[in-house]
């Protein structure tokens, strides 16, 4: 049977924001994050990292730092008990220099393209699913995937509450100060 899953955006809401990370040495686990993470894993929920990672379509780091630097965060989760059962990223960018990725594709956010990737991988419902990230267009995906978006105020969160959200055509699910108040939400919302 088909389970519920956590998606997690990766900068700014499971690591400190620093603009595009160019170099492994940059990458930070978010205050708070790898303890919040750590109560999905004991509870058994997927936590799934769906990620857009343009900056090498835009030229400012090589594509193989993508793999290096979501090895570095998983690391430091692991380090504090904490696991990500997988990362998937979208390295593609429309206009792109860079001709393999040079692609207008679904995987990049709001698309669904990793999340329906994740799902079949993990039989995963997407429906009873959060996703959870620190822009709106996190949130997008969670109502384009039926299941629920959830804007973090950490990263670009708070500014993206205060300067954007009179835009917005429906509000998240939940706005939440940190990981650990997501969680919260979260396990209530699924019974545990």
């Amino acid at each position: 049977m088909s389970r519920p899953a956590v998606f997690f955006d990766r900068d700014g809401t499971l690591s400190r924001e620093v603009g595009y990370v160019n170099h492994v040495s940059r990458i930070e686990a978010i205050a708070g994050g790898p303890a919040a993470i750590r109560r999905l894993n004991e509870a058994g929920v997927p936590v799934i990292v769906v990620s857009n990672q343009a900056g090498a379509a835009r030229g400012y780091f090589p594509f193989s730092l993508i793999d290096q630097v979501n090895a570095a965060l998983a690391a430091q989760y692991e380090r504090e008990g904490a696991h990500f059962d997988a990362i998937y990223y979208c390295p593609h960018l429309s206009g792109s220099k860079v001709p393999e990725l040079n692609v207008d594709c679904n995987c990049r956010k709001p698309k669904t393209g990793m999340v329906d990737r994740a799902a079949a991988e993990h039989d995963l419902d997407l429906r009873r699913s959060f996703m959870v990230g620190d822009k709106y267009s996190d949130a997008q995906l969670g109502f384009a995937m039926n299941g629920e978006g959830i804007l973090v105020k950490t990263g670009y969160g708070r500014g993206e509450l205060q300067w954007f959200s009179g835009d917005w055509l429906k509000m998240p699910d939940l706005i939440a100060e940190n990981l650990g108040e997501v969680v919260d939400y979260v396990l209530k919302k699924l019974g545990m």
